[in-house]
């Protein structure tokens, strides 16, 4: 656990599934900053909104970096709070079955805004 514990962070995931380093790397930072005890937020758009697409394990798997799937069943099981931008996954064809089993919801540009003034640290992928 870290010794700064209780921070909000919030990782912002807007590279698609080519980028498979930083997608990766982004859930692994965002599960590791909640396991350390920080308030965590998930922002995904853009291209980002297609990892919530990965069915499979072994599908997208980073360098060093752990594998898409695990990382997001992980993160079902996990208190972090995971916002989609809904023009961007609107603009690739998803609707709201995209978030089955997730604790996520739909939002609009004005919370990533919202959530990037309140948090105490931004990483963005």
């Amino acid at each position: 656990m870290s010794i700064i514990a209780d921070n909000k962070v919030l990782v912002n995931i807007y590279s698609g599934l080519k980028s498979k380093n930083k997608v990766t790397l982004g859930l692994m930072a965002a599960l590791t900053a909640e396991n350390e005890g920080h308030q965590v937020t998930l922002f995904l758009e853009g291209n980002g909104v297609n990892i919530l697409n990965c069915k499979t394990a072994g599908e997208i798997v980073g360098k060093g970096t752990g594998d898409l799937y695990d990382h997001l069943e992980n993160l079902k099981n996990s208190k972090v709070t995971i916002y989609v931008s809904e023009m961007s996954a609107k603009s690739r064809g998803y609707d709201k079955t995209l978030l089955n089993g997730y604790k996520a919801e739909f939002v609009m540009p004005n919370v990533l805004i919202e959530e990037s003034i309140k948090a105490d640290s931004v990483l963005c992928y």
